[in-house]
């Protein structure tokens, strides 16, 4: 076993290479089934089908239209082989309007800081039934393997459901509704954590996420049954884990927490988590918990985007 040789991962940055044209290159190849299939599976959607390449938008096209098979929710796929701009961030929203989309996804090349910003705006700001995605478009080799195609979800909606009303909850998703109701509406009131983080919209989830200006982790609040969590959340990114946890001594010391580190060699996400007993019977004690889960994710904040 100690003679197995390992190829090096290499990043192929010129995607013109393969498909010149965004129009008639890039969006028939996306449309293949087999390909598809990659981007739904990238932003937890269900199988996307009905698909229409070029489809009019009054004087304009969009690159695709399509529907989600289970939900048949509208779906739009503006492309874009090249850093983000503005035009096509207009067109993005053109398109949303004129085919009344509920998933509106941009692939691009590169994801400007000022349009990832713009995104995750779109996303804090529509209602419950509209899903702002954000992918870059990756091609990866080892040696002389085949190339692979990854789409690397830079934003996406904090809670991605169709948020059913009240009435269709159950009772442990009601209840979940209202903490988390009630924890935006405090959170709101805090002008040191809203200036540290974005506002995101109740759900009825268990977690709620907050971003850190990463686009590959995140910091997650879970509320279990009698515990609240604070966890810097990597989706998948094992080297990143094993950076910080080499750091491990250092960051506790800084931050003057002893943290659960769980790297999960069976999946691919991994977690750094602080935890507290919680009562959620009582609402009264629920501002006590917001207070916690407020001081602790700044403090996480603070510390873990210097070793980052």
């Amino acid at each position: 076993m100690n003679n197995i040789e390992f190829g090096k991962l290499e990043e192929i940055k010129d995607l013109r290479k393969y498909w010149k044209d965004e129009a008639s290159d890039f969006t028939p190849w996306l449309a293949k089934e087999e390909n598809i299939s990659l981007l739904s599976e990238a932003i937890g959607i269900e199988e996307i089908s009905d698909i229409e390449i070029e489809s009019p938008v009054g004087s304009f096209k969009v690159d695709i239209y399509a529907s989600e098979t289970e939900t048949d929710r509208k779906i739009i796929i503006e492309n874009q082989l090249e850093a983000t701009n503005h035009e096509h961030l207009g067109k993005l929203i053109t398109y949303a309007s004129g085919k009344s989309a509920n998933i509106i996804i941009w692939i691009v090349k590169e994801a400007r800081e000022e349009h990832r910003a713009a995104i995750e705006w779109l996303n804090n700001h529509t209602d419950d039934e509209i899903g702002f995605f954000l992918c870059e478009i990756k091609i990866y080799k080892i040696g002389n393997s085949n190339l692979a195609v990854k789409f690397e979800v830079i934003q996406r909606p904090n809670e991605w459901a169709k948020e059913v009303k009240n009435k269709d909850l159950t009772q442990t998703q009601q209840l979940r509704y209202e903490y988390w109701t009630a924890y935006n509406d405090y959170f709101s009131k805090n002008k040191k954590y809203v200036d540290e983080f974005n506002k995101r919209k109740p759900s009825k989830f268990a977690w709620t996420d907050l971003s850190i200006g990463y686009s590959y982790c995140n910091m997650r609040i879970w509320r279990t049954k009698d515990t609240i969590q604070v966890q810097l959340y990597i989706p998948d990114n094992k080297e990143l884990f094993d950076k910080l946890y080499n750091k491990k001594d250092d960051i506790e010391k800084e931050i003057e927490i002893k943290f659960h580190w769980q790297n999960h060699d069976d999946k691919k996400s991994s977690h750094i988590t602080i935890e507290r007993n919680a009562e959620f019977d009582d609402r009264e004690k629920w501002e006590e918990q917001f207070d916690w889960i407020m001081e602790t994710a700044i403090k996480m904040k603070k510390t873990f985007t210097k070793y980052i």
